[in-house]
């Protein structure tokens, strides 16, 4: 059986909110629980308010990121902190960081897979991973995909990069006590049952399909030898929107870019234009790609996070939900305003009575049988843990 607490706090104070986040904790879970994820905005001190909740609960294992607006079942908003604390006695529970991920993907998945105990037994049924990364360590994709390799594809994986209300200065992970940069941290989660991992966007292409000429890393500087920054204009022009070039955010939150994966697309968020016209991404462009200009709407949003969590019930075979952690982008949530409470809201109705936890991320994770895998913008994942 598993339980879990879903808690969070407005306190300002750092101690005092961890220390109002443990004591929620032990008074729901009537003690200490197996592992608390936390997700803390970036106004707080992090260490002291990890060492304060560790103190006030006293978790086996405390893992999570700094975020980019934090939500439960209960509360949306900006500068809070939340938790989700679990205990089980049909689940078993790893923690792994892997550091120097900037430099070295590879090594980082290495040292995060050293710690997985799902590979040397097979007393646990299924296999499953949440994965935070500092979103501007970068290549979150090759991480995820050298995870993969290293596990053999047993091991499915959701979660997100850390955030810092897109100001994209630091975006630490937790590990422990621990506030961590260029380093991704992983929760191994060994199960009895089930964990279901929905994933989708509602995001559809808005003009012709081009190739990427030139790119390099999160710089795109050209589609179809033309200069980036004049693409987004002529689409501008096309569809009769406004673009700046000197304050583009407000466009390209309304038009972001889509990489064809052959099972659907693949969400990158356009941020800044340089001085020499090239747009500067969120995560990477791979030079080759295919991709479109691609639009949304709020109702197509909001059927996306309901669409995903229905996903992600099938997938636990029958077996109820205890409680689901959910990531979306802080590009939806800026693009959406006030209206991301009804793709939260959707969320809810989807999941009945079982409650959700998450946060507003840099960056989304996902790896599982059936889904267009990898790291995302702009995409609600939804990972459902069992009753």
């Amino acid at each position: 059986m598993t339980t879990s607490a879903v808690v969070h706090t407005n306190l300002s104070e750092s101690s005092e909110a961890g220390r109002a986040l443990g004591s929620q904790i032990v008074e729901s879970l009537h003690g200490a629980p197996d592992v608390a994820i936390v997700f803390v905005a970036p106004t707080y001190n992090q260490e002291e308010l990890l060492t304060a909740l560790k103190a006030a609960c006293r978790p086996g294992l405390i893992v999570g990121c700094s975020s980019a607006g934090e939500f439960s079942s209960s509360v949306q908003g900006e500068g809070l902190a939340c938790a989700l604390a679990l205990s089980s006695s049909e689940m078993r529970f790893t923690a792994a960081i892997g550091r120097g991920l900037s430099k070295n993907r590879a090594q980082a998945a290495r040292e995060l897979v050293s710690s997985f105990q799902g590979l040397t037994t097979s007393a646990y049924r299924y296999r499953s991973a949440l994965i935070l990364t500092d979103a501007l360590a970068g290549q979150a994709d090759e991480l995820v995909e050298q995870l993969t390799l290293l596990t053999g594809g047993a091991y499915q994986f959701f979660g997100g990069g850390a955030g810092d209300n897109a100001q994209f200065q630091t975006t630490p992970i937790f590990y422990d006590t621990g506030v961590i940069t260029d380093a991704a941290v992983a929760l191994e989660i060994l199960s009895e049952k089930p964990l279901g991992i929905g994933v989708r966007h509602g995001w559809q292409a808005a003009s012709r399909k081009m190739r990427v000429t030139e790119a390099d890393g999160m710089r795109l500087v050209s589609l179809n030898a033309i200069p980036a920054v004049e693409v987004f204009q002529q689409h501008a022009r096309e569809t009769g929107q406004s673009f700046d070039p000197a304050n583009p955010l407000p466009f390209f939150l309304h038009n972001i870019l889509g990489i064809e994966t052959g099972s659907g697309y693949k969400l990158r968020v356009p941020l800044a234009v340089d001085d020499v016209g090239a747009v500067l991404c969120a995560a990477e462009i791979p030079t080759g790609a295919t991709i479109s200009l691609m639009r949304a709407s709020t109702t197509s949003a909001v059927e996306a996070a309901s669409a995903a969590t229905g996903e992600a019930l099938k997938q636990l075979n029958g077996h109820q939900p205890e409680v689901a952690l959910f990531f979306d982008c802080v590009a939806t949530r800026l693009r959406m305003g006030r209206e991301f409470g009804f793709e939260l809201a959707a969320l809810q109705d989807a999941l009945g009575p079982a409650h959700f936890v998450g946060c507003n991320s840099h960056g989304q994770i996902a790896r599982c049988e059936g889904q267009f895998s990898g790291f995302h913008n702009c995409t609600a994942v939804v990972c459902l843990i069992p009753h």
